[in-house]
């Protein structure tokens, strides 16, 4: 599979070369940077995550959310982009609740189980309640 620089695969399965001309929010521009697709990707979407292939924690992550009602954008890189993800230490899975890092699936199962992760996702406009 192919991450940013080839094209995205998001949680649909769907993949998304540069080349395509696609009005999706997935849609890339070829002059942007690796570090300048994340960004835009994290403000545009209240919930993604950041993945390798075939990532058994994105999948716990995914399920989780699942589960609460949310569906998040689901991003995968390879390890060079990996290292382009605004993060004090390179994670993946690396998810973003309303453009902030929450960190890996520890964090996020963290948040759930204090009772603060419903909320959040209310705050950003991910899960009505």
């Amino acid at each position: 599979m192919q991450g940013i620089e080839g094209g995205f695969v998001s949680s649909n399965e769907v993949e998304l070369s540069p080349t395509m001309s696609n009005s999706s929010s997935l849609s890339m521009e070829l002059d942007e940077s690796t570090e300048t697709r994340i960004q835009r990707l994290i403000s545009e979407h209240p919930v993604i995550i950041f993945t390798r292939s075939s990532c058994c924690m994105c999948h716990v992550m995914k399920n989780l959310l699942a589960t609460i009602g949310v569906h998040p954008t689901v991003i995968e890189l390879d390890d060079n982009e990996i290292a382009a993800l605004p993060l004090p230490h390179t994670i993946a899975p690396a998810a973003f609740i309303g453009g902030t890092c929450i960190g890996g699936l520890e964090s996020l199962v963290a948040l759930h189980v204090t009772g603060h992760l419903i909320p959040k996702l209310v705050q950003v406009g991910a899960l009505w309640v």
